[in-house]
């Protein structure tokens, strides 16, 4: 039997590297990614925390100007931080009647009712695919004072209509509120939770659409009229109903894990996990800035309707096609060597 579902999986590897689906074609397909004809690519500033070796997640502060937020992935305990933008950390928060599992991504938000900034943290990473029965994510209030502390969190657990999956990326359309997770796989799909979340028992999250392969990270844009979703080698911006807008070079680093929106939507920023690791701001072409929308038109609470759109969004650099072929290549040679050491 274990011979078998080697085999069965080498074949599996083997056929994704020479006979891609729809989605993983446009990945391989040369495309070209954006490059702002205003500005260049800049490093914001380098986080100086030794406490933070794996930033996984990134938001700016909705309401503290010039203060970002981040956290470790796994093992780290449920804390985050404030950074400056001299990347040195202001104040460090744990929250109160959480746990750590996983924590792959954040998002930041404004209550509209109060004007007070909410934190949205998401202990989603699962490196079995459907190890955990649920995930979970969580809710907390922003900080009024920047000031070390202990802040209560309200948990959500969800699960996956289709089966579990391993995710690393959230966001939450402003418009809206709808709350979305992006999975981290070789056919990556973006979820929709529900209107009205729940903390008694389970919210399930209804897939909606296509994600690039392997993405690491998402964000919706302060004013809703775009989302980004980021892989190790790029990034694509989305219109909120799916459709490609571009794809936007991202600076080379360690592990890029995270990304979001500049407070005025004109760029995206985008960290690495990694002591002393980068931070840099990226500008989004003129032409794939958003245009002030007039009064009448009403918001999409879906982000991914066409989902063809989304699988041409997906691409990767020359240099991620050598590694995809490089991994797919490792993969089948360690596939043999098992099969054979367990003949």
């Amino acid at each position: 039997m274990g011979d078998v579902l080697i085999k069965m999986f080498a074949a599996a590897v083997v056929t994704c590297a020479l006979f891609p689906t729809p989605a993983q074609a446009a990945i391989l397909a040369p495309t070209q990614a954006s490059r702002s004809d205003d500005d260049a690519q800049e490093k914001l500033f380098t986080i100086k925390d030794p406490r933070i070796a794996e930033s996984s997640g990134l938001a700016v502060s909705p309401t503290h100007p010039d203060v970002y937020y981040t956290h470790n992935d796994s093992g780290a305990g449920p804390v985050f931080y404030a950074l400056g933008p001299n990347g040195r950390t202001k104040a460090t928060f744990r929250l109160r009647g959480a746990e750590s599992r996983d924590w792959e991504a954040m998002a930041a938000t404004k209550d509209p009712k109060t004007g007070r900034g909410v934190l949205w943290f998401a202990d989603i990473g699962d490196n079995m695919d459907g190890a955990w029965p649920d995930v979970s994510i969580y809710r907390v209030m922003e900080p009024t004072v920047l000031k070390d502390a202990t802040l209560p969190a309200v948990r959500y657990r969800f699960r996956y209509s289709g089966g579990g999956r391993n995710a690393e990326g959230i966001m939450i359309n402003p418009r809206t509120g709808r709350l979305y997770v992006v999975s981290k796989e070789f056919s990556g799909s973006v979820y929709i939770a529900p209107k009205q979340l729940r903390t008694s028992g389970i919210n399930i999250l209804r897939k909606v659409g296509d994600a690039p392969i392997m993405a690491t990270d998402a964000a919706y844009a302060p004013d809703g009229s775009s989302y980004v979703i980021r892989t190790y080698f790029s990034a694509t911006l989305y219109r909120p109903s799916g459709e490609m807008i571009t794809r936007v070079s991202m600076p080379e680093l360690h592990q890029a894990e995270s990304i979001a929106y500049a407070p005025d939507g004109k760029a995206l920023l985008t960290g690495s996990e990694g002591l002393n690791s980068p931070v840099y701001r990226v500008p989004i072409p003129s032409r794939a800035r958003p245009v002030r929308a007039s009064p009448s038109s009403t918001p999409s609470a879906r982000p991914v309707a066409d989902t063809a759109a989304a699988d041409r969004g997906s691409g990767l650099t020359g240099r991620g096609l050598v590694i995809w072929i490089a991994a797919a290549l490792g993969a089948v040679a360690l596939i043999t060597f098992i099969a054979r050491r367990t003949r």
